[in-house]
């Protein structure tokens, strides 16, 4: 199997357990934000992006240096994963002692004590899940993630109807992302010991300096853009209260569900840049334009449809008490293309070893990000917490890019934006002429918008190629 063959059989797996997942997620969040109200679902939200911010401190880029050097050599697995897996265990009590100190000195009542709890606890056991998935990944095996993956949400989904069904309160809620992340991470691990190696406990602390010298930069970065991707809601929690991050997060887990895309192909393509880094140039180029092209054929549609579709798609999913999300919504999804687009553009730079340069870019969007904030959130809530998400995604996009361009290749986005662009705005004219069913409309849009897209050729002959040969690929095996 050729390695566009690979990259789109992998992405196909990931693609079906990430769709199955979202599904399952769609229905617990929705019916957790109704059962819990916009207060306590607020509640909830913040607990989850606090200790998000957090939780990365229990990784410092381990997983995906990892991935970088397993794809390049697979001898080094072992090494990587016994070495990784010892030095997230002190990560991630330190972790855990220091989110708690937080959350005591902040005055947290009890009740969101335990919810801050039990969510750091689940956010650790996926960290250490996250370098099982690293071994995967290097082997590019993701049908193996895509297991724990599927597991975790149909757990998360029970568990959350029976939390609705018995009349629980929000720690239950809390309790139950616990117990779905620890019994995913017990089948990451059998897997990992049944197909691919025993998992160890080393000490080897002069590997260790060697991996912590290599991958504090991609964590320090991806600190600094997870500061500037969370903090608004924790911001928000104690400026404005849970309530208007109820209504924010019910906007905003909206536009994160659709990230799923971009995080599913980056997760298959990133082994294959870091190869093509050391094997051919050429290659690492193609892909990289492949990708951009790809991951703005999809996003666009998506932002203008759900511009359109904003108060339909609110009042359907949380119902009439959420209608202040609308224009979160409709704020936020203009960010989605350039997130898209930055998860590409960020593998590519890590795939070339230039994740040192990363580290000062997200650090400048996380002031941005933050400064933007105190000044908008006091004044308009979290309609200015949206605007200041699509700043910063696009600051973000816009500095990646550049990167990219000296590193890699410079790609016209005014070239590969044109086609896409006109499909969308025929599609638009649809949405805005024709008043009919949600779900039958997005289905028709979609159909419109790909129909035109390929009409004006906005596919080339060589996407059309790899598209049947991996298609026969499939049918054969």
């Amino acid at each position: 199997m050729n390695p566009a063959q690979r990259l789109v059989k992998n992405t196909s797996v990931l693609m079906v357990s990430q769709i199955l997942g979202y599904v399952l997620a769609f229905f617990y969040s929705i019916y957790s934000a109704r059962y819990l109200g916009v207060e306590g679902f607020g509640v909830l939200s913040a607990a989850l992006a606090f200790a998000g911010i957090f939780s990365i401190l229990t990784d410092l880029g381990l997983s995906n240096l990892t991935v970088r050097e397993v794809a390049r050599d697979h001898k080094l697995a072992g090494k990587y994963l016994s070495n990784a897996f010892a030095l997230k265990i002190l990560l991630s009590i330190a972790t855990f002692i220091l989110i708690a100190a937080i959350g005591y000195l902040s005055g947290y009542p009890s009740e969101k004590s335990y919810v801050l709890y039990f969510i750091t606890l689940s956010l650790i056991l996926n960290s250490f899940g996250n370098i099982f998935n690293a071994i995967f990944q290097a082997y590019e095996k993701m049908e193996y993630q895509s297991v724990t993956q599927i597991l975790n949400n149909v757990l998360m989904f029970v568990g959350i109807f029976l939390a609705i069904g018995y009349q629980m309160n929000i720690v239950a809620f809390a309790f139950v992302y616990f117990m779905a992340s620890a019994v995913s991470l017990i089948l990451t691990i059998i897997i990992c010991l049944w197909k691919f190696i025993l998992p160890k406990i080393e000490f080897d602390f002069p590997f260790w300096k060697a991996m912590l010298k290599e991958a504090l930069p991609i964590a320090v970065s991806g600190i600094f853009a997870l500061i500037a991707f969370r903090v608004d809601m924790v911001m928000l929690e104690f400026i404005k209260g849970s309530v208007a991050v109820g209504w924010y997060s019910a906007a905003y887990r909206l536009m994160e569900a659709l990230l799923f895309l971009p995080s599913m192909y980056t997760l298959s393509v990133y082994p294959l840049l870091s190869k093509f880094y050391v094997d051919s140039h050429q290659s690492l180029k193609v892909s990289y334009y492949k990708s951009f092209k790809y991951l703005t054929i999809i996003s666009l549609p998506i932002v203008a449809a759900t511009t359109l579709l904003a108060s339909d798609i609110i009042l359907l999913i949380y119902q009439s008490s959420y209608s202040e999300s609308i224009i979160a919504l409709q704020i936020l999804i203009w960010a989605l293309p350039f997130i898209f687009l930055s998860y590409v553009l960020g593998s590519t730079i890590v795939s070339v070893n230039k994740q040192v340069e990363v580290v000062k870019i997200t650090f400048i969007t996380m002031i941005i990000n933050i400064g933007l904030n105190l000044v908008l959130i006091p004044l308009w809530g979290f309609v200015g917490a949206a605007c200041v998400t699509v700043i910063t995604e696009i600051a973000l996009f816009i500095s990646y890019f550049y990167i990219v361009t000296r590193h890699v290749c410079f790609i016209s986005p005014k070239k590969i934006l044109i086609r896409p662009a006109i499909a969308t705005l025929v599609m638009c004219v649809f949405i805005a002429l024709v008043k009919i069913n949600l779900f039958l409309e997005i289905i028709l849009a979609t159909v419109i918008y790909f129909v035109v897209l390929f009409l004006i050729k906005g596919f080339s002959q060589d996407d059309i190629n790899i598209l049947k040969r991996v298609i026969g690929k499939e049918i054969k095996e």
